[in-house]
């Protein structure tokens, strides 16, 4: 089974490679882009085939080890 994880900075976090990002698009002539937040994309190959089981487990790595609870927000995903 695959997972796939979206870790975000939650709101009100300072995103300093948000803002480079945002001025380095302004700077090549890409207007009209307000702001930029920037996260990590994890994918995730399972062994576990039970969907409930499986996001458990992804749920628990997200809080022991791929996502930080204080500063950053995370979203899973399961391909059945």
């Amino acid at each position: 089974m695959k997972a796939r994880v979206h870790v975000t900075l939650k709101t009100g976090v300072l995103d300093p490679q948000g803002k480079a990002v945002a001025h380095a698009l302004d700077s090549l002539g890409f207007e009209g882009v307000n702001d930029v937040r920037q996260g990590k994309y994890l994918e995730l190959d399972l062994a576990e085939n039970d969907p409930d089981k499986a996001h458990a487990a992804v749920d628990d790595m997200c809080r022991k080890l791929l996502a930080n609870m204080v500063i950053e927000n995370y979203a899973i995903e399961l391909d059945t």
